[in-house]
């Protein structure tokens, strides 16, 4: 309803179902007023929002009572001055003003729906970021809401998400308000553009299944951080017998130090990675891979504690044997590396990722083979040389904890194997 008095136009759009929810705007000349009564503060709240970018100054949401009104017989008001220089400006804030009036048409309902999805300030947020996109949230109601969210879980991650649980819970929260976002755009391009419902649902189900991919992406990178460290530990062992064989005096001490604060962050990191995998029902394999580089880990940590004990006039021909097992175990430590970085990949469908991972797998077969090869000839170097005790238990058991951790990242390339094939079948 719009009615002029004098210089000045009114203006009123009955919004809702209740008597309460009313937009009444006064216009005199240049100065614009806005008057809001909402029963739901949160709506009141998300409808100023929208206007921001404007200097206009509003009221407090007062709250008022009214018999028959919402749940407890109340409803809130604000008001809003907006006074510019210019008609243009004046003209801008109201198209602002009758834009923002669409986007509280069921508001409530597509909130409500939400925030069994994400936690209920994400909800609002979401629908606010809507408005101010121009997509809004009425296509993604009319569409099918809640069981359009429902019919894409159900066929994408039936396994990774469970009934009722929620969607910031199994993909993290910005992933999950990220979804959401592409869900109602989906929507709203859908039926203008005048596609099917099975489309946008398709649509819906891919994005569903490359979030859930990024979630595994996101914990295969906690697994080269692991892998990582293990390359410090090869490093640092690598440079303590470098020292040794040119002669110099090697800080024992600090070398155990430095492994042993290795080791446990190592720790920490598989402990946080593995609390991830539970709360979001990860796949099984990225929880063994996290099992596997940490087992490699605490060997290569008990291998530098060893070499830490190793008299320092140890023979060259021991030393030269060991750096030789300190290349492979390095080189195990690599290719685990460019492994996982490259399976990290493969979802997204790069068939040379996909060979590059595989291969990688190959290569840490071979280098447990190679490291079995060097540990068996140090071993017989011990035997055939006549060494003290101290020499010989501390090179045997360096040479064989380093080979136990080639070991493990052949296990690990097992793993990692399983883990590209599930991607490269689905």
């Amino acid at each position: 309803m719009a009615t002029r008095s004098g210089g000045r136009l009114l203006i009123q759009n009955d919004i809702g179902t209740t008597d309460a929810h009313v937009v009444v705007i006064a216009v005199k000349k240049n100065a614009v007023t806005v008057t809001y009564t909402d029963v739901h503060l949160a709506r009141a709240k998300f409808f100023i929002s929208l206007f921001d970018k404007f200097e206009a100054s509003w009221s407090g949401l007062d709250r008022h009572t009214a018999a028959g009104l919402g749940e407890d017989h109340s409803f809130y008001l604000v008001t809003g001055q907006y006074q510019p220089a210019h008609a243009a400006d004046r003209n801008e804030f109201l198209a602002a003003v009758g834009a923002a009036l669409v986007f509280l048409i069921d508001w409530n309902k597509a909130r409500k729906l939400l925030r069994t999805w994400v936690a209920k300030d994400d909800a609002t947020r979401i629908l606010e970021w809507a408005a101010r996109q121009r997509i809004g949230h009425r296509g993604f109601l009319e569409l099918g809401g809640n069981e359009l969210l429902g019919s894409a879980v159900r066929n994408a991650a039936p396994a990774r998400i469970g009934f009722g649980e929620r969607l910031d819970q199994a993909l993290g929260r910005a992933a999950a308000i990220d979804f959401l976002k592409a869900a109602l755009r989906a929507s709203t391009e859908a039926l203008l553009a005048g596609r099917s419902v099975r489309t946008v649902r398709d649509q819906i189900e891919a994005d569903l299944v490359r979030h859930l991919e990024r979630v595994d992406g996101t914990l295969l990178a906690a697994v080269l951080r692991q892998i990582g460290l293990a390359h410090d530990l090869v490093a640092a062992i690598s440079r303590h017998i470098a020292t040794l064989r040119a002669g110099q005096p090697a800080d024992r001490k600090l070398l155990a130090v430095r492994c042993g604060a290795i080791e446990q962050k190592a720790d920490r990191i598989a402990l946080e990675t593995r609390k991830e995998v539970d709360r979001l029902n990860a796949r099984p394999t990225i929880a063994q891979l996290i099992d596997r580089a940490e087992e490699a880990v605490d060997e290569l940590e008990q291998a530098a504690f060893i070499a830490s004990l190793m008299p320092e006039r140890t023979d060259p021909s021991l030393l030269a044997a060991l750096a030789e097992l300190c290349v492979v175990a390095m080189t195990a430590t690599e290719v685990a590396a460019s492994g996982v970085a490259a399976a990290t990949d493969v979802p997204e469908g790069r068939r040379a990722d996909s060979e590059d991972a595989l291969s990688a797998v190959t290569r840490l077969i071979d280098a447990e083979h190679a490291a079995d090869g060097h540990e068996r000839a140090t071993t017989a170097l011990v035997f055939g040389g006549g060494f003290d005790v101290a020499t010989s238990l501390s090179v045997l058991e360096l040479a064989r904890a380093i080979e136990r951790a080639t070991d493990r990242f052949a296990g690990f390339g097992h793993l990692l194997r399983r883990h590209i094939m599930i991607d490269l079948a689905a």
